[in-house]
């Protein structure tokens, strides 16, 4: 099934620096993460002054407890960067499931 994940920086002092040091970390989560197709798409929210204060992930997970397990894990939330987390289930319309890989035309050899 598939969540929305809406994750928000907290606003104490130096939750950015901390961000930045993460981030390695953190991204090399998303990277195993699409690999075994459970994070289709993601990106940072941005602040008034473009500074990433968050992010929205799209994921497929079986249940939210498999969300909740992997959140425990996430590297942002280990070194409380992020302060709150919204999960919402997430319907994808018809026009846009050709976006998503299990809908995605094979390639035809050529």
């Amino acid at each position: 099934m598939l969540y929305v994940v809406i994750a928000y920086d907290g606003t104490e002092p130096g939750t950015f620096e901390r961000r930045m040091l993460v981030r390695p970390a953190h991204m090399a989560n998303g990277e195993k993460m699409m690999q075994d197709g459970s994070f289709l798409f993601g990106g940072g929210i941005l602040d008034g002054a473009g500074k990433m204060a968050g992010g929205v992930l799209v994921v497929d997970f079986e249940s939210r407890a498999e969300i909740d397990e992997w959140l425990e894990n996430e590297p942002y939330i280990l070194n409380k960067v992020w302060s709150r987390v919204e999960v919402h289930p997430f319907l994808v319309p018809p026009q846009f499931r050709s976006l998503l890989p299990e809908h995605r035309p094979e390639p035809v050899a050529g």
